[in-house]
Order: C-alpha cells, then structure tokens, then sequence
C-alpha cells in the first residue's frame, strides 16, 4: 500500500494525522482497526451463508460469475463439451498461422538471399540495389 511512499511522506503524513486528530489519534486508529475487522468478518460471514444456502463450499473467488458456473454448475462433461468446438477451432486457426509463420519466413530468407547476391566480374553487383523506403517515422 505504501510502496510509492517514501520515509520522508510517510512521517509527514503522520504528522499531519497528529496535527488534525491530536490526542484522538490512538482512539481513531483503534476505530479504523475494529471497522476494518468487522467488515472481514462481514465477508466471512455472507460466503458462509452463501455455501450454507446452495449445499456447497464457495471461497470468495468463487464469487465471480464465470468461476461459480464453472466449479459449481458444470460438470466435467458439460465442460468438456463446450470446450470441445472452441478447442478444434483453435487448432485449426493454430496450424493456419503456423503455415504464415513459415511462408514468412521462407519468402524473408528468399529477400536475404537476393540482397546478399556474389558481385560480378566488374566488381559490382548484378543488378543496382533498391533505394531504402521511408518510414513512418521519416514522413511525421
């Protein structure tokens, strides 16, 4: 929490919660602690009675509309029969990159190789290189 915070801020923060509560500090600290207890136990509290109502042990992170329906809802078939479809799509988009992937690199090592040409008896390159492209950065 107060990681971004060095000494320096902190101790003048304190001063100034000294300076605005005074002597009530400690009682105002001892206040935020017991709400910040309470409010846990709060939390605590409302998860039990959720698990009590629905028959099952839910933890807070199960509280999430997507984690409650998988853990809770679903069964491991159901799950797997959605997942099914999604799964093969995947796959299929998978592969298909996979073959740009390679096309790519074949046509880049095809260019390398133009650009990396043996000079010709005059001393020269057979053909004249390209003139280099501008950029985006060039153009703004």
């Amino acid at each position: 929490m107060f990681e971004n915070l060095n000494w320096w801020e902190i101790g003048a923060l304190l001063l100034l919660a000294l300076l605005i509560f005074g002597d009530r500090l400690p009682t105002v600290i001892s206040d935020g602690l017991r709400m910040v207890r309470n409010l846990r136990n709060m939390a605590r509290n409302a998860t039990g009675d959720l698990s009590r109502e629905l028959g099952t042990d839910i933890q807070l992170e199960d509280l999430h509309p997507k984690a409650f329906i998988r853990k809770h809802l679903l069964s491991e078939e159901d799950e797997q029969a959605l997942r099914k479809p999604l799964q093969s799509m995947y796959d299929d988009l998978r592969s298909d990159v996979t073959g740009v992937h390679d096309d790519l690199k074949q046509v880049a090592k095809a260019a390398d190789l133009r650009s990396t040409r043996p000079t010709t008896a005059t001393g020269g390159t057979s053909s004249p290189a390209p003139a280099p492209r501008p950029s985006f950065d060039d153009a703004t």
